[in-house]
């Protein structure tokens, strides 16, 4: 099968090459500059040249399937780049991969596309919870928005099927590489002691999932996955510390109610002078990892074929293995 991976060279797509150049796929990948050229060759996908958020008509190849793993991710910012790149160019791709010849369109949606802006906790969520396009997280308004351009461009030649995990971890997550720094600098503190169900998805589980969805499943239809062990968030938090040799043990928490205030606060700060990166704390932040969020994966299981295969201590192996 000819495979297009968009964000290529990011966590997911760094995992996902690999396994489908492993696998016999001859794939490509979107590259924006000399250096991820260079990074998709190296993992034996051809570079096609092209930019999401330019806004500019994408021009692809003949393919058979696109993996859109490509998104702006950050906890804060203004609202416009985040719908140019997440929506926009998510409708360039569609345009593009559709008018290249593509039959299957993977999309890497993201779990927290159900979560209200009222903090409300997620039980065992299917795919019938109501998503918010209007999100004040413009990284969650922007991924529902993208997801519903995906699943209405499903047609008759042209499959597409979301896939929905929530925190994808693995080597070289961005909450992993800076938990050590937070912890040691007296940053990091749990929402209600980080005792609510925390769902996440180890980044080899997302493969698998994305090699099952291109083989099968109905189209026009999202689906959660998600791993099989189930944890709290402060038993994530300590189990990611411990790679590192350190203790969650003195950790402060505060109630959700302040951390989501004092986020709201930060994100003020920042807007109003303009400072680049994220806040330490924003309110976007706190919605996502502070309160509990579990989901049923069970449509994935049954329709997709998942099994999630990495558990739990598998996964925190992985990150001592050679990247």
């Amino acid at each position: 099968m000819k495979i297009l991976v968009t964000g290529g060279t990011g966590l997911l797509g760094s995992r996902l090459i690999p396994k489908l150049v492993e696998g016999g796929h001859q794939t490509a990948g979107l590259a924006r500059s000399a250096s991820s050229r260079a990074k998709l060759v190296a993992m034996g996908a051809t570079p096609v040249d092209a930019d999401l958020e330019s806004g500019a008509a994408l021009a692809l190849p003949a393919i058979d399937a696109v993996v859109h793993a490509a998104a702006l991710f950050r906890f804060s910012g203004p609202r416009e780049p985040f719908f140019r790149t997440n929506v926009d160019g998510t409708a360039a791709l569609l345009k593009a991969a559709e008018a290249a010849g593509a039959r299957t369109f993977v999309y890497i949606s993201a779990a927290g596309v159900i979560m209200d802006n009222a903090g409300s906790p997620v039980r065992n969520a299917d795919e019938s919870a109501p998503t918010f396009p209007n999100h004040f997280s413009a990284y969650l308004a922007s991924k529902a928005r993208a997801e519903r351009l995906v699943l209405a461009a499903e047609n008759p030649g042209f499959r597409t099927i979301a896939l929905r995990p929530p925190a994808i971890w693995g080597p070289g997550d961005p909450f992993s590489r800076g938990l050590p720094a937070a912890i040691k600098s007296g940053q990091f503190a749990f929402i209600n002691r980080g005792d609510y169900a925390f769902a996440t998805c180890h980044v080899d589980n997302v493969v698998e999932a994305v090699e099952c969805a291109l083989e099968r499943g109905d189209g026009g239809r999202a689906f959660f996955i998600s791993d099989r062990d189930k944890q709290t968030f402060r038993q994530f938090v300590a189990s990611l510390a411990s790679l590192q040799g350190l203790s969650i043990d003195k950790l402060r928490s505060m109630p959700y109610w302040l951390a989501s205030a004092v986020g709201r606060l930060f994100d003020t700060i920042w807007a109003v002078t303009r400072k680049e990166g994220d806040p330490p704390i924003s309110r976007s932040m706190m919605r996502m990892i502070g309160c509990e969020f579990s989901v049923d994966d069970a449509a994935a299981r049954r329709e997709l074929g998942y099994i999630g295969k990495i558990t739990r201590a598998e996964g925190l192996r992985s990150y001592r293995a050679p990247l």
